[in-house]
């Protein structure tokens, strides 16, 4: 049975991945492209926040500031590759 934290965590993450399509918009593949990016940003986040002791929010054993930045940043990242992407292909 998952950790409520780990179950918080995805579901949190996942909300974020589809706000950040519902104000982007696209395709369903581009809702999996965004909702794989925020869960592995959010766990990267989360990682990154736990090795260099970020503390500023924490839920339990949760670092929530840093994995939500994390997941925004690779929704950033994929949102980039993926419009670069589209652009080549009609040229």
């Amino acid at each position: 049975m998952p950790s409520p934290f780990f179950v918080f965590g995805f579901v949190l993450a996942t909300l974020i991945g589809a706000l950040f399509h519902l104000f982007v918009g696209g395709d369903a593949r581009k809702l999996a492209l965004y909702l794989l990016a925020a869960w592995a940003g959010f766990g990267l986040g989360h990682l990154f926040g736990a090795m260099f002791d970020i503390n500023i929010f924490n839920i339990g054993p949760l670092r929530v500031i840093a994995a939500v930045v994390g997941a925004i940043i690779a929704l950033l990242i994929a949102y980039i590759f993926a419009t670069s992407r589209a652009r080549r292909r009609t040229l």
